[in-house]
C-alpha cells in the first residue's frame, strides 16, 4: 500500500495521537480496513492534517475505505485547515465525528454505488468552529432503513450539505451560529420510506436553510425550529408531485 499504513483484520483497534508542530510537515494517516466488528479510534491533533485512505500519495489524499458490518469508527481532529475524506460499506456501523477548529473538511460516503446497503447506522457529528465545510451522504435507492443521523454544530460560516435514501431514517440537526448554510436531501424510492427531519437553529442570523424531502407515497415529517434575522429557507416536500427545487 501507497504511504503511511494499511490496516486489513476482522477486530482492530487504532489509537493515534499526532501533534502538528510549525516546523514539521502535515500529519497524514492512511487506512484500508476490512472485515465485521472492527473498532477504529483515531485522533489528530493540530492544523493541516489528513485522514484519508491507502491509495493516497504524501500530500494527495483519496477517500478511506472501510468494509464490514458491525463497525465503529471514531474520529477526533482537534485543529484548523484538516481534512477528512471517507467511503464506508457496512451495515449497522457507529460513527462518531468530532471537529473542534476552523476551515475543516468532513465527507463521508456511506455505500455511495448501492452494492451492500447502509443499514441500520448510528452517526454523529460534533463540530466547533467556523467556516467548516461538512457533506455526509447516506446509501442509494433507499438503502438507510433505520439510519439515526445527529448533527451538533457551533459556530459561523459553516457549510452541511447531506443527501439521505431514506427508509425510516431520522436525520437531526442542532445548529447555532451566523451564517451557516444547511442543503439536505432526503428521498425514498419505496412506499415505506417514512423519513423524519428535525432542524433546531437556537440563535444566529443570515442563515440559509435548503431542504428537499421527497419519497412515493410515503409518509413523511418535517420540523424547523429558527431563531434569528436574515434567513433564506427553501422547504420542498414532495409525494409524488409536481418536481420543484430550491432557487
Amino acid at each position: 500500500m501507497k504511504g503511511g499504513f494499511g490496516l486489513m483484520s476482522n477486530f482492530l483497534k487504532i489509537y493515534v495521537l499526532l501533534f502538528a508542530m510549525t516546523t514539521l510537515a502535515d500529519n497524514e494517516i492512511y487506512i484500508d480496513q476490512s472485515g465485521a466488528t472492527a473498532n477504529l479510534d483515531i485522533e489528530q491533533q493540530g492544523s493541516s492534517n489528513l485522514i484519508g485512505g491507502s491509495n493516497a500519495v504524501a500530500g494527495t489524499m483519496t477517500a478511506l475505505d472501510l468494509d464490514g458490518s458491525t463497525m465503529t469508527l471514531d474520529i477526533n481532529q482537534i485543529g484548523s485547515s484538516n481534512k477528512f475524506l471517507g467511503d464506508i460499506w457496512s451495515d449497522s456501523y457507529t460513527g462518531f465525528f468530532n471537529f473542534a477548529g476552523d476551515s475543516n473538511v468532513f465527507n463521508m460516503q456511506t455505500d455511495p454505488s448501492n452494492t451492500f446497503g447502509a443499514d441500520n447506522s448510528n452517526v454523529n457529528v460534533q463540530v466547533t468552529g467556523n467556516t467548516n465545510n461538512l457533506t455526509l451522504n447516506q446509501a442509494t435507492a433507499a438503502l438507510a432503513s433505520g439510519l439515526d443521523l445527529d448533527w451538533i454544530i457551533q459556530g459561523s460560516g459553516n457549510s452541511i450539505t447531506s443527501a439521505i435514501d431514506i427508509d425510516g431514517a431520522t436525520n437531526y440537526m442542532n445548529i447555532d451560529g451566523n451564517d451557516n448554510t444547511v442543503t439536505y436531501d432526503g428521498d425514498g424510492t419505496n412506499a415505506s420510506a417514512n423519513g423524519y427531519f428535525h432542524l433546531t437553529h437556537g440563535s444566529g442570523n443570515s442563515r440559509t436553510f435548503n431542504v428537499t424531502q421527497q419519497s412515493t407515497l410515503a409518509k413523511d415529517w418535517l420540523q424547523i425550529n429558527s431563531t434569528g434575522s436574515n434567513g433564506n429557507f427553501c422547504i420542498n416536500q414532495n409525494d409524488q408531485g409536481t418536481a420543484t427545487t430550491c432557487p
